[in-house]
């Protein structure tokens, strides 16, 4: 069995000794340390290589989206998942953190098994915003990106990348960005899930994100569900 280790990095002890209690009962979870700000977070990243790591956004010395864009811009740590964590009252950091390369976002009353789930599908290489993720979690990132966007208009690049996209794969990508799972898609267009995920993944290739949490963000700040 491979183990997940995971770097818990959020400046409330109460909090951190919450996750790794929920965690340490997990066979195939080790907890490899925990960060009281970003900055540690960083530096501990470097030097334990973690699988994963459980972010908080506000932390003292660094944010948690400070640390995100300097573990990215990072050869090193570039491809450790990160999970962050939020109450959901922050959230234009939220967004920010997923432009930053988080793969995904978890609130900090989660349960044990959503909690678990989502470390294993970030260390997987998948967005704890997959498939399986909730309707309302995916709600609530398109709400606030769609709020980001009134006041930020699409660059050179957004709206280039977007006319890549064929209507199909248009088409797909705006019922990601609604909140539909590949099933659902497939339903609602008459394709194969197979099919579904296969122009997910074309979406994904083309406006240049890593996973469907990015192709989210991507999609609006594009404009795509405005049209």
């Amino acid at each position: 069995m491979s183990v997940v280790r995971v770097l818990i990095a959020d400046d409330q002890p109460l909090i951190r000794s919450g996750l790794r209690a929920l965690l340490e009962s997990v066979t195939d979870v080790d907890i490899v340390g925990e960060a009281a700000d970003g900055q540690r977070a960083v530096e501990m990243a470097r030097a334990l290589m973690p699988d994963v790591i459980l972010m908080d956004l506000r932390m003292p010395v660094l944010d948690g989206v400070g640390a995100i864009g300097q573990l990215r811009a990072d050869d090193t740590t570039a491809r450790i998942g990160i999970l962050v964590l939020t109450t959901f009252d922050t959230d234009q950091n939220v967004i920010a953190a997923l432009q930053a390369g988080a793969n995904g976002f978890l609130g900090k009353s989660t349960d044990h098994e959503e909690l678990t789930q989502a470390v294993r599908r970030v260390a997987s290489g998948r967005s704890s915003l997959s498939a399986g993720a909730t309707d309302t979690v995916v709600e609530h990132l398109t709400t606030t990106a769609r709020q980001l966007r009134s006041n930020q208009e699409a660059s050179p690049d957004d709206l280039r990348m977007a006319a890549t996209l064929t209507s199909r794969e248009r088409e797909v990508a705006t019922l990601v960005a609604r909140g539909l799972n590949n099933s659902a898609i497939a339903e609602s267009l008459f394709i194969s899930p197979l099919t579904a995920k296969t122009h997910v993944n074309r979406a994904m290739s083309k406006m240049q994100v890593r996973d469907r949490a990015q192709l989210v963000v991507a999609v609006i700040r594009a404009g795509l569900l405005d049209d």
